[in-house]
């Protein structure tokens, strides 16, 4: 396993250091690269491995590659940033806090959508943040204001501090899956340059062969369903739609039998 892609080991000086870099601007004390001189700030470096990942992916961000664009050595990046974990760390902080949070208003339904929406565009605008959860989650400032927000969502409609927790998680956890399940199509789609419905059609015959009709009634009329409404084997944004309807269903169900 490549080192660099791998998680680090636990190193309380080096977190220490990336604490301090998410929290800087909260900080008195400056922290990044030692000596008199510094050629680079530290969201100058967070800005360029964005830039990579939004290009390239997060597997192909090395700390390497960073420090090629950013102009100085590599051994000269790790006195900035300790290592790439604590680097994504720092990247999507910084992310989260481009999104919007808009102010709370209306029903519970509205602001689970409100929510929901905001998180599906953010993985879109950036499709590295799913692979980016396989890491270690570094608390900052901005990922801490929106677990705020979230929670403000929902406070005075009678919901309990642990059910608020679970419920923003239930969220974050429903779009992240959609949006990974969208993005992975996405994928696929350009790099093979074959659309599901493509694939589908041109191995019809085949399939028609091993599965005659009748083997699979209800898979096979629902199948047709979908494929006859989307003009595709599914939606990725219908069936994204679908599960924040059911979540808040849910919510309203669980204030109902609680009021």
């Amino acid at each position: 396993m490549n080192s660099e892609t791998s998680s680090p080991r636990f190193d309380p000086a080096a977190d220490d250091v990336v604490l301090r870099l998410l929290w800087r601007d909260q900080l008195d004390t400056e922290v990044g690269a030692r000596g008199p001189r510094r050629r680079l700030s530290v969201d100058q470096i967070i800005d360029a491995a964005i830039e990579l990942a939004d290009t390239g992916g997060i597997d192909a961000l090395s700390m390497r590659k960073v420090a090629e664009s950013v102009g100085v050595s590599v051994m000269s990046l790790y006195g900035y940033v300790p290592h790439r974990s604590g680097l994504i760390g720092l990247m999507v902080d910084k992310v989260i806090g481009l999104s919007p949070m808009p102010v709370h208003s209306g029903s519970v339904a509205e602001r689970v959508r409100c929510i929901s929406e905001v998180l599906w565009d953010e993985y879109h605008r950036h499709p590295w943040l799913v692979d980016a959860q396989s890491h270690r989650p570094w608390i900052g400032p901005h990922t801490s204001a929106r677990y705020e927000w979230e929670l403000e969502a929902f406070e005075g409609f009678g919901l309990d501090d642990i059910t608020m927790d679970h419920t923003v998680a239930l969220i974050e956890s429903h779009a992240a899956a959609s949006a990974a399940k969208s993005i992975n199509a996405q994928r696929l789609e350009h790099s093979s340059g074959v659309s599901d419905l493509d694939w589908w059609e041109a191995n019809a015959p085949l399939l028609e062969q091993v599965m005659p009709a009748g083997s699979f009634p209800v898979s096979s009329r629902v199948g047709s369903a979908v494929g006859e409404k989307y003009q595709a084997v599914t939606s990725q944004r219908a069936v994204f739609d679908y599960g924040v309807d059911t979540i808040i269903f849910g919510i309203q169900t669980r204030l109902q039998a609680s009021g």
